[in-house]
Parts: structure tokens; sequence; C-alpha cells
């Protein structure tokens, strides 16, 4: 067993920090399609996301920085493009994604084709001004190639009826967008390279969006124009769109009425050669300016590895991870809170005086009524026995018998007479009958 020393044993900040180097330092820029998944915008300007397919997801970061340039809102379920750097997240150990520009799925896809067919064409050499051919300076016969019914025809045809209504215009049809549209452009070429009717071929279309110009990007009609022996003016939309068309050519117009304009002969030879040498120089411009753009960008990257703006760029996120994680903790904290605020409330209630007192009430009135339900039953059982005692009474009473026709007499102080030789003349008597006394006297 090898024996360890201090330089081999990793402290585990030393291992994410060097593989966070790996990363950065050894994949470079990569291309990454996906959809967007858990997107969230914290108040730091940030963005946060995972990027899935059906099998997978990575999480991601795009910094505000470079988001302020996303010309969209992007949504959860939102199919994007995104030109990247592999990263890892130290504090986390978290393997992600730093995204440095951020497009929609099918623009996105067809600016990055567009952008590797041109490097390919230009390392080939395929733009080198040296493979130009020269206008000629009085044009005979003047090709078309565009559609039949679309804008640019007739604006060719109105500037060259009004400016040399003499020249000859030989019209090669084709569609200009579409699938089958590439193909067609190039064999238009080579019908007119194989025919031979005309001097210089004038090849385009009236302005769109980069998906309905994009048959003037495909590699096909790129090297037909360039393997051309007949001079080419690429004329495809305003003078805004660029195409790869344009790259090749011989000669790029702004636009499709700007194509007639350098064909005819409205102008003296020397204003048309100004003109040729001067769009020469544009696209020489145009393409010295691409590659020193793309070089710029090289250096750029290479310089931003070094910046420390990454190092803030991780300390930032970092505090947005802590912030996010410390919102979770109150809303957490919060939550247990209430919960226990709601069950001590509930024990209160259990044991509130309120309730209390409304039970002794509720049985203080229980008890009132046994109490006289008691009374009533004692006074219901004692007018019963004064009933009982009242006809026992009244049955010895001597009132009764007074009625059955006996009668009581009484001397004048009251004493019953209860033997006749008790009574002397004179004696005042009162006799108590049933229905009243008699006053009679002893003779």
């Amino acid at each position: 067993m090898p024996s360890l020393t201090n330089e081999n044993i990793y402290t585990v900040s030393r291992l994410n920090a060097e593989v966070r180097l790996l990363l950065e330092n050894e994949m470079g820029i990569v291309w990454l399609v996906g959809e967007i998944s858990n997107f969230s915008a914290p108040v730091s300007g940030h963005w946060y996301l995972s990027l899935k397919d059906s099998r997978a997801q990575v999480k991601c970061a795009m910094f505000k920085g470079n988001n302020r340039f996303v010309a969209f809102k992007p949504k959860n379920g939102q199919q994007v493009l995104v030109k990247a750097r592999l990263s890892l997240y130290e504090p986390r150990g978290d393997y992600q994604v730093i995204i440095e520009s951020m497009q929609p799925e099918g623009d996105g896809r067809l600016q990055q084709e567009f952008e590797k067919l041109k490097m390919q064409l230009a390392a080939e050499g395929l733009f080198a001004q040296s493979n130009k051919r020269p206008l000629p300076e009085n044009p005979q016969c003047v090709g078309v190639i565009t559609s039949k019914t679309g804008a640019a025809l007739f604006d060719i045809l109105d500037v060259l009826k009004r400016r040399d209504p003499s020249l000859p215009v030989i019209i090669y049809p084709t569609l200009v967008q579409g699938e089958q549209a590439a193909i067609q452009i190039a064999q238009a070429i080579g019908r007119a390279n194989a025919r031979q009717e005309c001097d210089v071929l004038i090849v385009g279309r009236g302005g769109g969006s980069l998906e309905d110009l994009w048959c003037f990007n495909h590699e096909i009609v790129a090297r037909t124009i360039a393997a051309s022996q007949i001079p080419i003016i690429s004329a495809v939309g305003h003078e805004i769109d660029v195409t790869i068309a344009d790259f090749v050519a011989d000669v790029r117009a702004p636009t499709p009425s700007a194509a007639a304009e350098l064909v005819s002969r409205d102008n003296s030879n020397k204003r048309q050669a100004f003109a040729s040498y001067q769009h020469k120089l544009q696209s020489a411009m145009r393409y010295y300016t691409s590659q020193q753009a793309h070089h710029l960008r090289a250096l750029v990257h290479a310089l931003e590895k070094q910046h420390p703006t990454y190092r803030l760029q991780r300390q930032s996120q970092q505090l947005d991870d802590t912030e996010m994680r410390l919102q979770r903790a109150i809303q957490r904290y919060i939550s247990t809170q209430r919960e226990h605020i709601g069950q001590q409330y509930h024990q209160l209630q259990l044991h509130s005086p309120v309730q209390t007192l409304a039970k002794q009430q509720h049985r203080l009135a229980k008890s009132e009524q046994r109490l006289l339900d008691v009374m009533e039953k004692k006074l219901l059982r004692t007018a019963h026995r004064l009933t009982l005692a009242a006809e026992k009474l009244d049955a010895v009473s001597p009132l009764a018998t007074l009625k059955r026709g006996y009668s009581i007499t009484r001397d004048s102080s009251g004493k019953v007479i209860h033997r006749a030789h008790d009574l002397k003349t004179g004696d005042q008597l009162i006799t108590r009958v049933a229905d009243g006394e008699v006053f009679s006297t002893v003779n």
C-alpha cells in the first residue's frame, strides 16, 4: 500500500475546488438544448433553473450580467438552446452549468448551424477576397434567380426598366423558402452556368425571418455560388439581413433593388466600379470584423476564466442559496409556531373559565330544576296527607255531630253544660246547633 502524505490527502473543499477547475478548463464552451424546469429569479437578478430531457437533468445558473441580454422571459416547460460552460458549486458539491446566452430552441439551433457553417466555409477559403470575380463593366444580359411571384423580382424589373430598359433579363424561377428551396436555387445557378446566356446573376429574395431566409444559408447553395463561372450578386432580404450566400457571392447588395442598380448602366463605368469596390470592401470588412469578433470572443472567454467576476458569481450564487434556505427555514419556523400556538389555544379553550362557568351554570340549572321537582313532589305528598288527615279529623269533629242533630250548650262563661243540676234559674245559656247558636235563659 503506498504511503500517504499531506500532499495526496484531500480535504472536501480542495477536492471540489480542483474538480471545478477541471470542468471549467477542460470542457470549455458547450451548446446545450433542453426543457426548462424549477425556474426561479430571486431579487439578486440571477436566474436558477434546471434543463432536462426525457432521461436526465442538470442544474443551471445564469447571472444577471448575461441574462439581461435574453430577449424573452423564460418559463417552465420551454425548450431552449443555451451556450454555457461547465462548473461546480463548491459549497454543495453540485455539478452545474453556467449559462452565457439563451435562445428559444428553434431560432437558437438555426443560429448555431449558421455560425458552424460560416466558420467551416471560412476555413476552407470560400469567403476569401481573392476568389471574388469582378462584375462586368457593361453587362450584356442579366440573369435573376428568385421566385417568379415574389416582390423581389418586380422590384428588380422595375429598377432595370427605369434605368436601362434595353438590358435583356432572363428569369430563372425557383422557390426561395422551404425545404426544397436550397436545391432549386443551386439547380438554377447550375442551369444558368450551363446555358451561358448572361454575364451576371442576381440571386435573392425579399426580407423575412432567419427561418424564412434559411435556404440561402445551406451549404449546397454556398458551394454552388463559389463554383459559379458567372459573377453572382447576393441580394437577400434587407440590409440588416446577413446570410452565408452574402459571404460567398462576388458582391453583396443590401436589397434586390440595389442589385438591379449595380448591373444597370445608368451610372458611368467609374461609378459602377466604385460601387463594386465599395461592396467588395464592405464584404471584406464584414468578414474581417466577423473573424476578429470570433477571435475577441475566444480571448474574452480565456480572460473570463481568470476574472474575479467568476468568483463573485460563485459567491453571489452561494448568497442566493443561503437566502433561499433561510427563507425556507423561516417559513418552517413560522408554520411550526403557528401549529404550536393553535395547540396552546385549543388547550386554553378547553380550560377557559368561560366554558367552566357555562358548565357550572348548566349544572346549577339542572340542580334548580331537580329541586323544584322534589319540592313539587313533596308538596303534592304533603297536600295528600293533609287531605287524608282532614278527612279523618272531620270524621271525629263535633261539627259533624251537630250536623246529625246534636247540640252543645254552654253558660255565659263558655263552660260546656254537662248536667242539668249544674244550672240555676236565671243563668244565660248559649246552645250551638249545626247552623248557628240559640240564646236562652233558665226559668
